[in-house]
This record gives C-alpha cells, sequence and structure tokens, in this order.
C-alpha cells in the first residue's frame, strides 16, 4: 500500500536472543507487520548498547554476551502502526517501543 506524507515511524528495541513462541523475536515481529499488511518492516543490529538493566551488550569478540541490541523499525499510516501495536504487545515480554511522526518523502517498489 503506497504511502507518501505523515506517517508513524515504529521502532521496537530489544535483544537479538529475545524469543517469541520459540523464534527470534525481531522474526517473528516482521513476519507479523508482513500479515497486517503494514508498508514494510527493518531489522538493524547494534553493535553495542544498553537498556534498562545498564548492562552492555557489544560485538567485541571477548563480550560474554552477544546478546547483542535489535532495532526493528515499520513506518506506515499512524492508524495501521496503531492497529499493529497491540499485537507487538503480546509479543514482547521486555524492550522498548517508541513512535515518531515522519514524513514520506517515497516510497516504490523497484
Amino acid at each position: 500500500m503506497p504511502i507518501k506524507g505523515e506517517a508513524v515511524l515504529l521502532r521496537a528495541f530489544f535483544g537479538e536472543d529475545d524469543r517469541f513462541e520459540g523464534r527470534p523475536l525481531h522474526e517473528m515481529i516482521v513476519h507479523e507487520a508482513r500479515e497486517a499488511g503494514l508498508a514494510g518492516a527493518t531489522v538493524l543490529r547494534g553493535a553495542i548498547g544498553f537498556g534498562h538493566s545498564a548492562v552492555i551488550r557489544s560485538s567485541r569478540t571477548l563480550a560474554l554476551s552477544e546478546d547483542l541490541p535489535v532495532v526493528v523499525e515499520i513506518v506506515d499510516r499512524e492508524e495501521r502502526i496503531e492497529a499493529f501495536l497491540p499485537r507487538l504487545d503480546e509479543m514482547m515480554s521486555g524492550g522498548l517501543v517508541t513512535l515518531e511522526k515522519v514524513r514520506v518523502i517515497e516510497y516504490r517498489s523497484e
């Protein structure tokens, strides 16, 4: 569904080891977003970060934890993002979700 103009950017922050129904959470969110007909989703893997636990997660070879930060970004119209939030809430047991207004300049397929 093409979008242009005012939209909302949803960002979900959590660890790459997080799971939902036995599968990686980031994969499940992307699949659920597609099923919901959202415009698109992207998963970004962080090199270093920390959250509410204040434990720094790093991609350094000698790091004790490889549970790196992950961000899933989804952009769509506000009403479509709002409709997706309850499903996202069911899937996430921890982490941070943010919303911000964005202006879509271009959205097209190859």
